[in-house]
């Protein structure tokens, strides 16, 4: 069990100052609250309550009025407030394991791909395209930051650990048990054309995306109009993506797919916030109903099973193992959620 310096000063819930004495006065103005404490971390009342906007603006535009997602919003703050400590969590563990650099250099390569893509010289110069764009470049960096600091830390500490986990029996057995999924899957591969809304008008990207799949259907030349329109093939080559199960696939993907006969292509196809995507179908094979051992297929379904249940565990045993002290105010809609799987391990509560 790690141990932490519990004998920090007592941290304080509001923070004062005083107007300069030059204005005759003293006021008193609370900066903000500390809603809970990890290890030697903190949750403040104001990043719970940025954390809330964001999901009431996201509510608003999936179509709900501000009053429902605002309160749609309040009734799963106690669930936000668990989210964010388990974040600051992983957070802290991503930190001590040494996978800041990791998490950093694959923020900057994102950056950098999209430099690249665009054919842009400077990171100031791509600010500027994303802020045309509506987007928020330091939001932007936060948001993958936070996912790749979850994904790094429970890659590292749990799904690796179960993937390669399993003996050559228990693999073998399993199979034996489970012949009927590993048969041969369907199998597509693609090449595509992206137009990316970054830096251009949306509308008329979309307009455009139209234009190309007319002339696909018509026989255009896919290679040409895709070197043409969609500047990743210029800069990192055709665009093809290789073979890929056709049941591991997104619906965005699987279904525009589905059913489309080699050389096909599709109807523009909506990338959210990101772009429109023409595919054409390059190579299709369909599915057999003939078992086969394949030892990695055989992992990634025993990992399937295993994972949820193992992610659980590291979780409550990071809980346990780190200082976590939530206010009064906030205890009672936190703790019954945060601590819930640890409560269903111990009898009688």
């Amino acid at each position: 069990m790690r141990h932490f310096r519990l004998f920090l000063t007592v941290l304080i819930l509001s923070i004062a100052f005083s107007i300069p004495a030059s204005a005759q006065e003293t006021q008193t103005r609370v900066i903000d609250e500390v809603v809970a404490q990890v290890n030697d971390g903190v949750i403040t009342l104001s990043r719970v309550r940025r954390e809330m906007k964001d999901v009431v603006d996201t509510w608003v535009k999936e179509g709900k009025t501000k009053e429902e997602a605002q309160k749609m919003a309040d009734e799963k703050q106690g669930e936000l407030i668990a989210s964010l400590i388990n974040e600051e969590l992983l957070v802290q563990k991503a930190k001590e394991s040494g996978l800041d650099s990791d998490i950093d250099a694959s923020i900057n390569q994102r950056m950098s791909d999209i430099m690249k893509e665009y054919k842009l010289k400077t990171v100031d110069e791509l600010y500027r395209e994303m802020e045309k764009a509506g987007v928020n470049p330091d939001d932007l960096k936060a948001t993958w930051r936070k996912q790749a600091t979850r994904d790094r830390v429970i890659q590292r500490e749990v799904q690796y650990k179960v993937y390669w986990g399993f003996n050559g029996k228990e693999l073998k057995d399993y199979f034996e048990k489970n012949k009927a999924k590993f048969t041969k899957p369907e199998t597509v591969s693609f090449s595509e054309i992206f137009l990316g809304f970054a830096g251009r008008d949306e509308a008329q990207v979309r307009e455009r995306a139209k234009q190309l799949a007319a002339q696909l259907k018509a026989g255009g030349d896919f290679a040409k109009l895709a070197k043409e329109n969609d500047p990743g093939v210029v800069t990192q080559g055709t665009g093809k993506v290789e073979k890929l199960v056709m049941k591991d696939l997104v619906d965005t993907i699987a279904k525009p797919l589905a059913g489309l006969k080699v050389g096909e292509c599709t109807a523009p196809i909506d990338i959210e916030q990101l772009g429109i995507a023409i595919l054409r179908v390059d190579e299709r094979e369909q599915a057999s109903s003939e078992s086969f051992f394949d030892e990695m297929a055989v992992r990634q379904a025993m990992t399937a099973e295993k994972f949820p249940e193992e992610q659980k565990k590291f979780m409550s045993k990071l809980r346990e193992n780190s200082y976590i002290k939530i206010s009064d105010t906030y205890r009672p809609l936190v703790s019954p959620i945060l601590f819930a799987d640890e409560r269903k391990t111990k009898p009688g509560e």
